[in-house]
């Protein structure tokens, strides 16, 4: 590759020596610019950047605003006491629609080149990417946006069921797009270059991102055909495969080895100024979890003297004085070699639960309850003690829906936003308020739009308000009205 570039620069040089009459535009064209992009060559900083995103959104948002960690000590506003800005969100949306650009372009090559499994994978990745982001906002540009080929420098914000609607068909489409063969670049998903069966892997990835959505947006049944379509997709397992164990889970082997780096570029600042929250060590530790010392580190009295695991009360009243150093986060969670997981196997796991429970589908509850708490606990390499489910705290039976969203929060630990997804849909956990949370103890429904899109975009953002109902935190988004 380098010898052609060598090559092409040289001949470039000669022809401009020979040439007198060429215009300017042509002697500051750039050659060593890729003017085509390549399928192969997108894949991967895709999902490296986006899962990294999804990392970075868990330890900065998610933790605090599900109380799983907080800022400690702090007596000042703070997400974990739900204080929110409209710049809250300004990373993830920057980030998001960088990359749904390079989606974009990856559908575009796919589409230039006849490949279906490049053409089937950019349309999965586009689901991913754009369920979140919508999740997040609500009513978000879509249909017009990363179209400045176009010229379309202010997109209109689509409504959130024509977005679901679209992207549920997307994923059906690629699901019968995919071909058995490798891919001709790397992918840190399935290894789909290499591995035979990553293609499988991927189209499994395709249907159980399908049931995230449609759960998600399960008490909509009736605008859209979702039971019919959960039921479709468990009804055809051949048609339509899914996870069926953690090695078929979306995750992405961070080395340490350059460009495999670890998002938190120094460990130290993982742990600094932060404590876990009281709320979800108690729930592994009620469990007898052995989890526990894998995330946490031992609480310490005022003399150094390690006493336990014990955390500190997310959204404590302003002016609690504590007497002992809380527990804090194990480094080794921000250390190579980890694992980013996008979307595990357990979570698929807990989702069937539910619709068990509800009668949508067919199975036992408490099977699937039970290969979820299994499957989170191993996929942090460790094994469910013998007797672990006889601990009435954690084994299936009264408590339905609490329980099995209690340890599907648990397993949704450190998967970008999807705590708080859950938490607005389903109502569960219950959080506790402890005398100092914000917003009338309100967990916010949503985040702000960026500054930019009011500024840049004023039109059609006051539109999006408009049909939303408002541009605040508190704004319901559609499928959880």
């Amino acid at each position: 590759m380098k010898k052609l570039i060598y090559i092409c620069s040289f001949l470039a040089l000669v022809s401009s020596i020979v040439s007198c009459d060429r215009n300017l535009d042509e002697i500051n064209k750039d050659t060593s610019r890729i003017n085509e992009p390549v399928a192969s060559a997108l894949l991967v900083p895709i999902q490296y950047n986006m899962a990294a995103v999804g990392y970075n959104r868990a330890n900065d948002f998610t933790f605090d605003i599900m109380q799983v960690s907080l800022d400690f000590p702090s007596e000042g506003n703070s997400l974990s006491r739900y204080y929110v800005t409209e710049n809250t969100g300004n990373g993830f949306w920057n980030n998001s629609y960088r990359w749904l650009k390079q989606v974009d372009d990856l559908k575009k090559a796919a589409t230039s080149e006849g490949d279906k499994n490049y053409l089937a994978i950019s349309m999965v990745l586009n689901a991913w990417i754009y369920s979140n982001l919508t999740d997040t906002y609500g009513d978000i540009p879509f249909s017009q946006a990363s179209n400045l080929d176009g010229m379309i420098m202010k997109p209109r914000f689509d409504k959130q069921k024509n977005i679901y609607i679209q992207l549920l068909d997307d994923l059906k489409a690629a699901n019968s797009l995919f071909v058995n063969k490798t891919l001709t670049g790397g992918d840190l998903f399935f290894k789909a270059d290499t591995d035979v069966n990553g293609i499988i892997n991927w189209k499994k990835f395709c249907n159980s991102l399908s049931l995230r959505l449609l759960t998600r947006i399960l008490n909509k049944d009736g605008e859209v055909n979702v039971k019919e379509r959960i039921q479709e997709i468990m009804n055809n397992p051949t048609v339509y495969p899914i996870f069926q164990n953690n090695t078929d889970g979306v995750k992405v082997d961070i080395t340490g080895i350059f460009p495999l780096m670890p998002p938190i570029a120094r460990y130290q600042d993982f742990t600094t100024g932060r404590a876990v929250s009281e709320f979800f060590l108690n729930a592994l530790k009620a469990n007898n979890d052995p989890r526990g010392p894998m995330f946490f580190t031992q609480a310490k009295d005022l003399k150094g003297n390690n006493i336990g695991y014990f955390g500190a009360p997310s959204g404590y009243a302003f002016g609690t004085v504590f007497n002992v150093q809380p527990s804090n986060f194990n480094q080794a969670l921000a250390k190579a070699p980890l694992k980013i997981f996008v979307y595990p196997y357990a979570e698929l796991q807990f989702t069937l639960a539910e619709l068990a429970f509800k009668g949508i589908i067919q199975g036992s509850a408490k099977t699937y309850y039970e290969n979820g708490v299994r499957a989170s606990v191993e996929q942090w390499g460790t094994v469910v003690p013998a007797n672990y489910f006889d601990n009435p705290v954690v084994a299936y039976g009264e408590g339905g829906m609490k329980k099995i969203m209690l340890q599907k929060y648990i397993a949704l630990f450190f998967v970008d936003q999807q705590q708080w997804f859950e938490k607005r849909r389903t109502g569960f956990p219950e959080l506790p308020n402890n005398g100092g949370l914000l917003n009338d103890g309100n967990l916010p429904q949503r985040l702000m739009y960026p500054p930019n899109s009011r500024v840049l975009n004023p039109e059609n953002y006051q539109d999006a308000v408009q049909q939303m109902g408002g541009d605040n935190i508190n704004v319901k988004v559609w499928w959880s009205k």
